[in-house]
């Protein structure tokens, strides 16, 4: 079965799915924008998770295009999948490795039997990405295959990003 596509503009924190998506940084350890205000809606149990997580390399948890997963403490989640997307360089691996976030964050979703996910607009925050060329990404990956899923949610914070993914998705 197809899985439901919802496009929503909102506060990916107060969503009440499986999990919801942090746009996080290699380290998984807070920072701005979406990634601040999940560690502060889920809290304080959610950094010793991320904490948790070995480094893979000196500095890094979660290498850009991969994902991980925590339980989402205080969050309407169960879980928070972390993925890294790309600091935006305007060159053609930039969109594979966005690609490979949603992906990766999609796989996890699958592997652990979760139904329901919901996605911020990855690096398109402090991370440049415009939400123009990434809305089209993550439409391409959630259509190359059929994800055993019953609802993937795309919740947008600004009304600009929220437009540029209804225009992908439409």
């Amino acid at each position: 079965m197809t899985p439901r596509i919802r496009i929503l503009q909102g506060d990916l924190t107060r969503e009440a799915v499986d999990a919801i998506v942090n746009a996080a940084n290699r380290m998984m350890l807070g920072g701005g924008g979406v990634d601040g205000a999940i560690h502060a809606a889920a809290g304080p149990a959610l950094l010793e998770a991320c904490r948790a997580i070995p480094e893979v390399l000196p500095g890094v948890r979660c290498p850009t295009g991969e994902a991980r997963i925590t339980p989402g403490f205080e969050l309407p989640a169960r879980y928070v999948i972390h993925t890294v997307g790309p600091v935006y360089r305007g060159h053609p691996q930039d969109a594979e490795l966005l690609a490979s976030a949603f992906r990766s964050s999609l796989e996890l979703a699958v592997a652990d039997e979760l139904r329901s996910i919901a996605f911020p607009a990855i690096s398109c925050g402090v991370y440049g990405y415009p939400a123009e060329e990434a809305a089209p990404i993550s439409r391409a990956v959630v259509r190359e295959r059929v994800w055993a899923l019953d609802e993937i949610r795309f919740v947008l914070f600004s009304a600009e990003v929220f437009a540029a993914w209804r225009r992908a998705f439409e």
